[in-house]
């Protein structure tokens, strides 16, 4: 059975189900209401599985009973898991022979949490990975398969380094589940040094904070882009931020203060300068940095307002 939510599990699915393993359950969250019409719309995994006629099991929560009595019926012998986005009780975590095999997109026992990712670009990481693991009910505690790395380039947002490590990550899953069925695999516990968590990260914590240094705002924003995505004030309103250029200079702009001129649309921050990509005023579409300021018209010392103190 494999466990899967978002467009980032796709390819482990989709691994899985061209090989010999037999997929006969996909667990998903329940199809839930997004957009501006609100509409029902079924998660990626959901829509793959039904393309692919595997029945998908979406209980409100894997603590169900009915859940539980079905996945006791399936008797499956591995439980995959690719960001299922819930906690799988104990009762669960039991019945799979081989138990539940987690992929997790950080290298272990590093950034441990919601978003490994984001929070990897955030810190300054050069070096990261995807980790497949034997599921228990601590945070991304359980014993190691095995890994696989991934540089971060200078210029990668999460979306990036996610997708890329969607795809090596599918293959380090397929790679685990063959070395368990054929017995030559057995997982390794965590190192108990280089701990690191990484907490889900909402909206009011990607707030840009022009306080600080420009590479520490450029770092910010690749990762939270594209979700939830980086985000300042300007006049009051929100203004959603693509990702930015840091510049050692600070230009003699204050923290915040914008500048419009032929190099682009400039910002201060607490040690140099950043220069703005894309930006999206709220309501409106994403527009180059330089065609929001010809209609915003920054005034000179015109700052965007605070963020976090």
């Amino acid at each position: 059975m494999f466990a899967g939510t978002p467009e980032v599990a796709v390819p482990s699915l989709e691994l899985l189900l061209a090989s010999d393993h037999e997929v006969v359950a996909v667990l998903t969250r329940p199809d839930a209401r997004s957009g501006r019409g609100r509409k029902v719309s079924r998660s990626p995994v959901a829509e793959r599985a039904d393309a692919a006629g595997v029945p998908a099991l979406q209980p409100r929560s894997p603590r169900e009973p009915e859940f539980l009595e079905r996945l006791a019926e399936l008797a499956v012998d591995s439980a995959p898991v690719v960001a299922y986005g819930a906690l799988v009780p104990q009762a669960a975590l039991d019945l799979p022979r081989y138990g539940w095999v987690n992929l997790h997109f950080s290298l272990l026992p590093a950034w441990r949490g919601a978003a490994p990712v984001q929070h990897a670009i955030m810190a300054g990481d050069e070096v990261t990975g995807a980790s497949t693991f034997r599921l228990e009910a601590g945070l991304d505690t359980g014993p190691v398969y095995g890994v696989v790395t991934e540089p971060i380039a200078p210029r990668d947002t999460a979306g990036d380094l996610l997708g890329r490590l969607a795809i090596s990550g599918a293959r380090l899953l397929l790679a685990t589940l063959d070395g368990i069925q054929a017995g030559t695999l057995e997982p390794e516990p965590q190192p108990v040094e280089g701990v690191s968590l990484a907490p889900r990260i909402d909206p009011a914590d990607a707030r840009v904070d022009w306080s600080l240094p420009s590479h520490v705002v450029d770092r910010r924003v690749r990762g939270v882009t594209p979700a939830p995505g980086g985000w300042t004030t300007w006049r009051g309103d929100r203004l959603r931020l693509g990702p930015v250029e840091p510049l050692s200079t600070s230009l003699g702009l204050a923290p915040g203060e914008v500048s419009v001129g032929p190099t682009g649309v400039l910002v201060g921050t607490g040690r140099g300068a950043v220069r703005l990509g894309e930006v999206q005023p709220a309501g409106k579409r994403l527009l180059p940095a330089p065609d929001w300021a010809r209609g915003a018209r920054p005034a000179p010392g015109e700052r965007f307002d605070g963020g976090p103190s």
